[in-house]
């Protein structure tokens, strides 16, 4: 199945004096086909030759095609002058309520300053 719709997201830096990475606080407001909002933490370090991964973990609540639950997605983004990746997953086993055995993944689309995403998924019952 495939939801779609926008989000807007607040990054707020936090201070880690003496350490190599910085971390941020996720807050997202979902509409769409996803209706909630997404609280989170990420990790990023970007290199003086503008090299840059980030690491993050969401934690969504809220519904999802009108299902309400909760589940957690994992972000891996990568980016170099050659190339960039992003995947953003959901953790197998962390839906709860109706959307329990949710597995998928989500494509995220930033377009000047808003963002989109695509979210493929499926409900598999235990």
């Amino acid at each position: 199945m495939s939801a779609k719709g926008t989000f807007q997201v607040i990054l707020t830096p936090q201070v880690d004096d003496g350490f190599p990475a910085g971390r941020m606080l996720i807050d997202k407001k979902y509409e769409g086909d996803l209706d909630g909002r997404g609280i989170g933490q990420m990790i990023s370090k970007r290199t003086g030759s503008g090299a840059a991964v980030y690491y993050a973990i969401e934690e969504f609540s809220g519904s999802v095609r009108g299902k309400s639950g909760s589940f957690t997605l994992i972000h891996r983004g990568y980016m170099s002058k050659e190339s960039q990746s992003l995947e953003v997953e959901i953790l197998e086993g962390s839906g709860s309520g109706e959307l329990e055995g949710i597995k998928g993944s989500m494509m995220i689309i930033q377009e000047a300053n808003s963002h989109a995403y695509d979210f493929n998924y499926e409900l598999v019952r235990p």
